[in-house]
């Protein structure tokens, strides 16, 4: 995938984002401060109206490091600060390669998780975007090389990691102040990675295969039939039994 078919896919994606606004709000409004929702959809719809006056080619990691800086811009907050962050440590990981294949999208995840980790003081079990993004990364070094796919598996362990989250206790940002009080409610983070990630499934272009063409069989069909008028037909006796 080149940089101009991601910033379609981007594009498309980040549109159907914005529409898990009101959610996200809920998801932080039970155990933070409620901002999550505006973060996010604020920050996708800024991103989404950039690409969209962009035109030109451009490699991936220029569209990564664009959305990263809308993104960290249009509302700024502890979490569109991770993920500014997280974009550009990953830009930063494949260069200035013209296609992004598996290898380029493994790196791109798994950059994005340990910056983020490192950035925010977090690990897999602490109630964050990390249970989904993490287990997730492994799903795509693992998966089929159908991108479909890929995003499918992607998609069912993070939304699992989403779903595991609900009986942790938050131990990092906002919703670690309430303490117990967390434990209950799946973190928001991780359900926005989640919108994410089934909204890029949604968004992401089909795999064209080559159709092979049928056969004209009406010349083949029209010689098939004249000869058979002209067959004689057999004599030997064990065909009229």
């Amino acid at each position: 995938m080149n940089g101009d078919v991601l910033r379609n896919v981007l594009r498309d994606a980040l549109g159907r984002l914005e529409a898990a606004r009101d959610e996200l709000r809920d998801l932080d409004a039970a155990i933070g401060d409620g901002d999550l929702g505006i973060t996010v959809a604020g920050g996708a719809a800024a991103v989404r109206a950039e690409l969209e006056g962009a035109t030109g080619p451009v490699a991936p990691a220029e569209v990564l490091r664009t959305v990263a800086k809308c993104f960290a811009s249009a509302n700024p907050s502890t979490m569109s600060a991770l993920v500014a962050s997280a974009l550009l440590a990953a830009g930063k990981a494949i260069g200035d390669t013209a296609e992004l294949d598996r290898a380029g999208a493994v790196a791109v995840t798994q950059t994005a998780a340990d910056r983020i980790a490192e950035v925010g003081g977090a690990q897999l079990g602490d109630k964050t975007i990390l249970d989904a993004l993490i287990p997730s990364v492994g799903a795509l070094r693992n998966a089929p090389s159908d991108a479909h796919e890929a995003l499918d598996r992607m998609v069912n362990v993070a939304r699992q990691g989403v779903e595991s989250t609900t009986t942790l206790q938050s131990r990092r940002g906002r919703a670690a102040w309430v303490g117990e009080r967390s434990i209950g409610h799946p973190d928001g983070g991780a359900t926005a990675y989640l919108r994410l990630l089934e909204s890029l499934r949604a968004a992401w272009p089909p795999t064209h295969t080559p159709s092979c063409a049928k056969p004209d069989l009406t010349s083949d069909s029209a010689d098939t039939k004249k000869a058979s008028t002209h067959e004689k037909p057999s004599t030997i006796r064990g065909d009229h039994a």
